[in-house]
């Protein structure tokens, strides 16, 4: 083999491939409901069929993708049900992470929680989604790298997938958009202090904020639906 070159494994492919859409979904490139046609992203890709099956199945594992009889598969659709109950869960979790960080964490994590924010304000100003959303993920990497429990961790990561689903366009909305700044300095006025009891107190408002506007934006894409969210016929 000429030297320089890669083997590419068939699972390092597969990787690539879900990174590839979940990006594409969480980004809202591809949109809640939208149809994903095997054969489309196959000549997209420039992959096989079968990378782009385990690909998709892993990615409906994660609930980002749901298949639907007669249809196949679609990105997933949230329901308002499904959205109180990830936030419900997140609002519990991220409170605790942020007690714990303002107790345990040192004088540099919390200096790099501040210089995140700062991103995140210069992002969001700058109308830049992705990088809105790639300063939130340092922030929340920060956040829950130092509050000293890994489970906390792992559940919150494994639930962010699908959270952002909704924070693509929630986050970015002009009613939403200066609130959650202001949250977020608040949390780090709080963890800078290392007052625990008001960084629980902010970490808990900005998903309860968070929260509010998810829910009216589900609501106005499908107002007449008894779950909103959910394309009508759905079971």
């Amino acid at each position: 083999m000429a030297a320089g070159m890669e083997l590419v494994r068939p699972e390092s492919l597969r990787h690539h491939i879900e990174n590839v859409l979940r990006q594409a979904i969480m980004s809202g490139r591809l949109a809640p409901g939208a149809r994903l046609v095997e054969r489309e992203l196959c000549e997209s890709l420039d992959v096989s069929r079968t990378s782009v099956r385990e690909a998709l199945r892993s990615l409906e594992a994660e609930k980002l993708v749901r298949t639907v009889p007669h249809k196949g598969p679609m990105v997933a659709v949230m329901s308002r049900r499904e959205a109180s109950d990830l936030y419900a869960i997140r609002g519990l979790l991220e409170g605790f992470a942020a007690r714990e960080f303002a107790k345990r964490a040192d004088n540099a994590a919390i200096a790099r929680f501040g210089d995140g924010a700062k991103k995140l304000r210069a992002a969001a100003l700058a109308g830049d989604q992705p990088g809105v959303l790639a300063a939130k993920t340092q922030l929340y990497d920060i956040l829950l790298d130092n509050c000293g429990n890994v489970l906390v961790k792992e559940i919150l990561t494994s639930m962010y997938s699908r959270i952002n689903l909704l924070r693509a366009t929630s986050l970015m909305h002009p009613d939403r958009l200066p609130s959650s700044l202001k949250e977020i300095d608040g949390l780090f006025k709080a963890l800078k202090a290392r007052d625990a009891d008001a960084a629980e107190a902010a970490a808990r408002l900005h998903v309860a904020n968070a929260e509010k506007t998810a829910i009216r934006m589900l609501e106005e894409k499908s107002p007449g639906s008894e779950e909103p969210g959910l394309p009508s016929g759905h079971g």
